[in-house]
């Protein structure tokens, strides 16, 4: 079973279309930075989506949200608890399959 302790949500909202989640994910990448699960949606009439990426919160989170808001695409970071989030009903319904 996957343990949250430790893990934050990391919730972008950014501009819905091809390559944003590209650009997201390998600025993560470049840095080694392990993203352990994402969820997105997108909001409204579709012109931007929520990301959510379930990370570790170590000693470079802080760094990563700086680097996440200097992307063209992103309008906002947020960090959230992992506890109560939809990553936390996740894993407790593939923990009980």
């Amino acid at each position: 079973m996957i343990s949250l302790e430790n893990r934050v949500v990391l919730e972008l909202n950014v501009n819905n279309h091809p390559g944003v989640m590209s650009h997201v994910c390998g600025l993560f990448a470049r840095r080694a930075f392990n993203v352990e699960a994402i969820l997105v949606l997108p909001l409204g009439g579709g012109e931007t989506s929520r990301i959510q990426l379930l990370v570790n919160a170590d000693q470079r989170l802080d760094q990563m949200v700086k680097q996440a808001e200097k992307l063209r695409d992103v309008h906002e970071v947020q960090v959230k608890e992992a506890a109560g989030s939809s990553f936390e009903r996740m894993v407790q319904e593939y923990s009980a399959a």
